[in-house]
């Protein structure tokens, strides 16, 4: 099992705070975009980016690389300071997130960045993408070793095809495809349990023939060991399900849905990154 250090678990807590003081830093620039849920998600992308994931950023279109998906597009803020400080591009360039002409667009497009596995936004499809790559890889390619990770939302659970997609999941036994689903609770319009109830997800995924697993989504040992015990399941897909804190490291932001789609003015920036560095220094 490819365990943690308590070294390593001190660098994946500083490159977290520093992706998630990029994360403020290029929202501020920006103007416009989404606050909550890319705070919430910079833990388990540290963790992906520096530990996690076979890849390259040197060689970014290495075959044998695994596959990042990430379904709910509009957290693509702390995907793009992940791959920043991972090395795929200059740090500076965040800065330039939704504005006319940048690589960085409010949703993922892959067209413009090609470094992304793929384009996304809709809520509900990315898993189907995933799905198909997974197939494909286990059509074309005998004993690959490649994983494919994809990042949901709970909010899109509310699509049908993202269920549809379990299903096709479960028919491939895909135990090269593990499902990574941010359970921070909220949506653009409110709580998930008040716009449409999700329950008992665990008792829901299991009914699908998933393998499941649920962890505290800022605890670095509980997610790599969920993913590690992931890895060894060969004939079905595996769901974390993460139990995230929107808007994490900035009090004023967290379990607060209004923050889902709102960025920070200038006095809020200011403070947020204040407090991320009276956090790391705690």
């Amino acid at each position: 099992m490819n365990t943690l250090s308590d070294e390593k678990i001190k660098k994946l807590k500083l490159k977290a705070n520093e992706i998630r003081k990029s994360i403020i830093r290029m929202l501020y620039s920006a103007g416009s975009g989404h606050t909550s849920g890319p705070l919430g998600m910079a833990d388990i992308f540290a963790l992906l980016y520096f530990h996690t994931l076979n890849h390259d950023p040197k060689k970014p279109y290495w075959e044998d690389r695994d596959r990042l998906i990430l379904s709910n597009g509009h957290i693509c803020p702390v995907l793009y300071a992940s791959m920043a400080h991972a090395g795929y591009f200059e740090i500076e360039e965040l800065e330039t997130l939704r504005k006319f002409g940048s690589r960085l667009q409010g949703h993922p497009h892959r067209e413009y960045l090609p470094y992304l596995e793929t384009s996304s936004g809709p809520l509900g499809e990315g898993l189907s993408q995933a799905v198909g790559m997974a197939i494909a890889e286990k059509i074309n390619i005998i004993n690959s070793t490649k994983t494919f990770y994809c990042i949901i939302s709970d909010g899109e659970l509310n699509e049908g095809q993202t269920w549809e997609a379990f299903m096709l999941a479960n028919k491939y036994k895909l135990g090269n495809l593990i499902i990574i689903l941010d359970r921070n609770n909220i949506q653009i319009s409110g709580f998930t349990e008040d716009v449409i109830p999700l329950n008992n997800l665990v008792h829901k995924f299991l009914a699908f023939n998933l393998d499941v697993h649920e962890v505290d989504g800022d605890n670095f040992i509980e997610i790599n060991n969920a993913i590690e015990k992931s890895k060894e399941i060969i004939n079905k897909p595996s769901i974390i399900i993460a139990h995230t804190i929107p808007g994490y490291g900035v009090k004023g932001f967290e379990n607060n849905y209004h923050w889902h789609g709102v960025t920070p003015n200038k006095e809020q920036a200011k403070q947020a990154l204040l407090e991320l560095d009276e956090n790391i220094n705690a």
